[in-house]
């Protein structure tokens, strides 16, 4: 069966189910929350035990434009046109008792789109985002063991200190970096974490299961299986610790090893006033440029022949580089909230990186092949390809009339102008019905960072049912 009548079949599911807008989820919210306790004594029943859900089911109707013309070709076959999906996300806690607890994220995926056979594997997918046992003491201790998604940062459009971000984005349904965040795979790992009065310290420890492997393409996801191999390649252990200092200042340091090579990070930030909050995130450590991991990665795995030539002269040395973001936001009396970054990549491309990635195009044949999968890296990574970067996102509840809100980001390369941008807006039926639509756009000439990605514009629509 074709993907035409899987376009039909899911566009059924298009009238019936519906969709929701991933939640940017506040700081303290990354705490783990103390469960409700139940009395000594007492055996765990239905009535002792409690269960939080947030589960939705949601449909997607996904149009793309291509651009023609692109300066350096794709090597493969062009994005789809198309693309009809629907998703049953749950996100469960169940308190087993006043001291354990078990957390469940996942998401059950159905798929249709130009090129790809329906039914066949790539169109059913579970993803298990987060699975694990939670205990806490009641005196502020915290330890945590399974799938976590382990977030850290506080800058909305990137974050140098989330060191787990990394091959997490399985099948991306926005360009927002908030709701990557959050609908990414955790990894396989235990955390501890204790609060103290006015401090919070944390370790996290990630294992080595798998060795590392190829990129995933779109048609390679697995139906059930839970990609390990993506979120615990390599031996990490995670050092955090956060302070709440006199005048509303919030700094919090990190200490990374992975596979034993250290990496530091800093989370700064301080309210002015009523209305502004200002923060820094920062973070260094020695290590390559993107151009030259991304090529030594595709020759480990096999993506990239072990003696091929790079496509463009490389450096491979390696030294400390920092990554950074700084910014603040901004409340209106209206309740729209604006944010403002500037990002620093140094790690990203230079400005030789660039002049040798466009050198050769139009020149079909592998090397073309190498670039793309520079760009492919990088996106696997959760990387920006730009060494400098500035990011300004609004938000909007109840905008112009009651129940709707409107969100965007703009992300621009300061090197060239060009620029990637989207705007959603989700309209609140009811409290179990929200309709939605998202749009975005890259925009830049066909030398340019956003100027030459196949994709030049797309439209969601989409619709959600909560339970």
């Amino acid at each position: 069966m074709k993907s035409a009548l899987g376009a039909l079949l899911l566009g059924g599911l298009l009238a019936a189910a519906g969709a929701a807008r991933a939640q940017q989820e506040p700081e303290l919210d990354r705490i783990p929350s103390a469960p409700a306790a139940t009395p000594a004594g007492l055996p765990l029943t239905a009535a002792t035990s409690r269960i939080e859900s947030k589960i939705y089911l949601q449909a997607d109707g996904v149009l793309a434009a291509a651009r023609g013309d692109l300066f350096v070709p794709l090597p493969g076959p062009p994005p789809s046109d198309w693309e009809a999906r629907a998703f049953l996300d749950a996100r469960v806690t169940a308190s087993l008792s006043g001291q354990v607890s078990l957390v469940y994220s996942g998401r059950f995926n159905l798929r249709a789109e130009e090129g790809l056979d329906f039914p066949s594997h790539q169109s059913v997918r579970h993803d298990l985002r987060e699975a694990y046992i939670a205990w806490e003491d009641g005196q502020g201790s915290f330890v945590d063991l399974g799938r976590i998604n382990l977030k850290s940062g506080v800058a909305l459009g990137f974050n140098p200190t989330d060191f787990f971000k990394t091959r997490a984005v399985v099948e991306p349904v926005s360009s927002d970096p908030s709701v990557l965040r959050e609908d990414r795979l955790g990894a396989l790992m235990l955390r501890a974490q204790h609060l103290f009065q006015g401090a919070t310290l944390t370790v996290a420890f990630a294992p080595k299961l798998y060795g590392r492997t190829k990129i995933y393409g779109n048609a390679d996801l697995p139906t059930v299986n839970p990609m390990f191999d993506r979120t615990n390649a390599d031996n990490r252990l995670l050092l955090k610790a956060s302070l709440a200092l006199p005048g509303d200042l919030s700094p919090e340091v990190l200490v990374l090893l992975h596979d034993g090579a250290p990496r530091f990070g800093l989370n700064l930030t301080r309210g002015l006033g009523q209305k502004i909050i200002a923060y820094v995130e920062w973070a260094g450590g020695d290590r390559r440029s993107l151009v030259a991991e991304a090529l030594a990665y595709g020759r480990e795995t096999g993506a990239i022949p072990a003696f091929a030539p790079s496509p463009f002269a490389v450096s491979d040395k390696a030294g400390f580089r920092s990554d950074a973001t700084a910014g603040f936001s901004y409340t209106t009396t209206s309740k729209i909230t604006f944010n403002l970054e500037y990002q620093l990549h140094q790690a990203g491309f230079s400005a030789a990186d660039w002049r040798g990635w466009f050198a050769a195009a139009p020149r079909p044949g592998f090397a073309d092949a190498e670039r793309w999968y520079i760009r492919s890296y990088a996106g696997d990574q959760q990387e920006p390809i730009a060494r400098q970067a500035l990011f300004l996102r609004a938000d909007r509840q109840d905008a112009f009339v009651r129940n709707l809100e409107l969100s965007g980001f703009v992300s621009a390369d300061l090197r060239d102008g060009s620029a990637l941008g989207q705007v959603s807006a989700d309209y609140f039926l009811s409290r179990r019905w929200t309709v939605g639509l998202l749009a975005s756009a890259s925009e830049g000439r066909r030398r340019s960072d956003f100027g030459v990605l196949p994709s030049d514009a797309s439209v969601v629509v989409r619709l959600s049912r909560y339970f």
